[in-house]
């Protein structure tokens, strides 16, 4: 039976100004835009006062892992968002060979902080190449759409082995890999996914693989997805893989290439969170210059993390020493390490260069012991102790057995200037990591976030341009079909707010993973009412019990 939204404001996703409209669905599908006579069978749905717009797409997710074992994708299910794209940063969990499986679990735990023990409850292994993982998903009960870039690094063990994570991959290794890209391509991946970035560190502290790749072996990989007329290419930049040779991989195939990130206070280099104002911005505007093939991927959200030291991984990023750390498995041994005053001493001279912003960066957040230090900047707190920041950080974390929670304020955190880039054209809205660093930060909310806080507090942009850049904007960019607007003949995922009342809940910490392990979640306020695929799946506000109507999205030829 079909339904009509009446009484809303269709915001429809191409930027266009919002319109009072009925919106129709059938069978799944919009049937109708505009005014809808009443029908006998039709059944009504009042949806007056609020915005309807197209579900919501999370280009950036790591929920490879999470949707094996939960259907409801929260929180992302919560803010309207209604097609993830998972596998990003080179990272994933197929294809995978069965001697392979505890290193793919280390690598996800050590670069997406998602505890092992979670992960080995909740994978249930019954997929061993990249086919195989989306009819695994396929069969899966789902909340929300899903669609899955195969990931460099599985790819590279998947092939190589452990040798993936030492070196550069041979003539029959490459054909190899590249027939398994092929093989993904026909079975409907979104597309390839790669990392050059010097902070991906995987099992054992060592690169993880996609940073062993040479320029040769991405291109050819990327020119098999080209081939293939469908899906992305998407790139974590770093220093060997940076603007230059990601506008060469641009120009150099017919396919989308999206690449991450452009944050404030980054320069697609080293310097996270220590580049100077304008950085990002000029990163962005280069970009577009090089190649209109080239999709920065931006965050609206400040990147904030909540650091312990028993999983230090985020505070690579500001010292380099840390990866000595993070490459120990075992939990005494990295006491041991955090206790020896000669990697201290290491440690200080790479702060050196940044010291004076990373200490007024972080502080403490969340403690049993030091209540009196909470919320004071650790440059401030070691000034008046009259000790060295690194030892305060360090000798803080060992008095609570490495329980003492830090926030830590890692970039995108200046506000005029990223005001600026969600004004640019040449960018696409993502960056969530939904499914990642689970106990340290969560930015699946950032639909709510975008509508709260950039278009109603800040009028920053308005919500025609918001809106598309939500939906729209980002499904043309991926080829995702039929999917991203509110026309007649498209999917019917929509989602209604209340423009006036939407936001984000303060963060709450719950053990609701496989193990009883910890995460982070974010609740929304006035995500009203959302359909997947013509079914809807949450109501006033509250998810619906046992809908379940979301697909694998697959990449279609255009």
């Amino acid at each position: 039976m079909g339904f009509v939204l009446r009484g809303g404001c269709v915001v429809d996703g191409t930027g266009a100004p919002a319109r009072l409209a009925d919106v129709e669905v059938d069978g799944g599908r919009i049937a109708a835009v505009g005014e809808v006579s009443a029908r006998e069978g039709l059944e009504e749905i009042d949806v007056s006062g609020l915005m309807v717009a197209p579900g919501f797409i999370d280009l950036h997710t790591h929920l490879d892992a999470q949707v094996l074992w939960d259907p409801d994708l929260t929180p992302s299910s919560w803010h309207g968002v209604t097609t993830t794209i998972m596998g990003n940063c080179g990272f994933g969990i197929a294809p995978t060979r069965p001697e392979h499986r505890s290193l793919i679990l280390q690598t996800f735990e050590n670069t997406e902080a998602i505890p092992i023990d979670a992960l080995e409850a909740g994978v249930s292994w019954d997929f061993e190449t990249f086919p195989q993982y989306l009819q695994t998903l396929d069969r899966l009960p789902k909340r929300l759409n899903v669609a899955a870039l195969l990931g460099h690094t599985p790819l590279r063990f998947f092939v190589m082995g452990e040798e993936a994570t030492s070196r550069e991959a041979t003539e029959t290794e490459l054909a190899e890999m590249c027939g398994i890209v092929a093989e993904a391509m026909l079975a409907g991946a979104a597309g390839f996914a790669t990392s050059k970035n010097d902070v991906h560190v995987g099992a054992g502290g060592l690169p993880v693989p996609s940073r062993l790749a040479s320029k040769d072996e991405i291109h050819r990989l990327a020119r098999v997805v080209d081939e293939s007329g469908k899906g992305v290419v998407t790139v974590t930049s770093g220093r060997q893989f940076a603007l230059a040779e990601i506008a060469e991989l641009a120009t150099s195939i017919d396919r989308p290439v999206s690449w991450e990130s452009v944050f404030t206070g980054y320069d697609g280099l080293d310097n996270y969170g220590s580049a100077p104002p304008g950085a990002a911005l000029d990163l962005l505007k280069r970009s577009a210059a090089l190649s209109d093939n080239m999709w920065p991927q931006v965050s609206c959200r400040p990147i904030v993390m909540q650091v312990t030291l028993q999983d230090p991984y985020p505070l690579i990023a500001y010292c380099w020493s840390f990866k000595e750390i993070t490459g120990l498995v075992d939990r005494d041994a990295r006491l041991d390490l955090f206790r020896d005053p000669a990697w201290r001493a290491r440690a200080k001279a790479d702060i050196a260069e940044r010291a004076e912003m990373m200490w007024r960066r972080l502080s403490v957040q969340e403690t049993a012991v030091h209540t009196d230090a909470v919320g004071v900047p650790l440059s401030e707190l070691a000034e008046r102790r009259g000790v060295d920041p690194l030892d305060l950080l360090i000798d803080l974390g060992l008095e609570e057995g490495l329980e003492t929670r830090f926030r830590m304020v890692l970039m995108n955190d200046d506000e005029e200037e990223l005001a600026a880039i969600l004004a640019e054209d040449q960018l696409v809205l993502g960056g969530s990591d939904a499914g990642a660093h689970l106990s340290q930060l969560c930015d699946s909310c950032f639909p709510s976030y975008l509508l709260e806080y950039w278009v109603r507090e800040r009028g920053a942009i308005s919500i025609e341009r918001a809106v598309r850049l939500l939906t729209g904007h980002t499904a043309a960019v991926y080829g995702l079909r039929d999917r991203g607007v509110i026309r007649e003949g498209n999917v019917a995922d929509l989602v209604a707010f209340d423009a006036e009342r939407i936001a984000v809940k303060p963060l709450r910490r719950v053990r609701d993973l496989p193990g009883h392990a910890e995460r982070l979640i974010a609740e929304s306020i006035g995500v009203e009412h959302v359909w997947v695929n013509g079914q809807q799946v949450r109501r006033s506000g509250e998810d619906v019990a046992d809908a379940y109507p979301g697909e694998v999205v697959r990449a279609v030829s255009a």
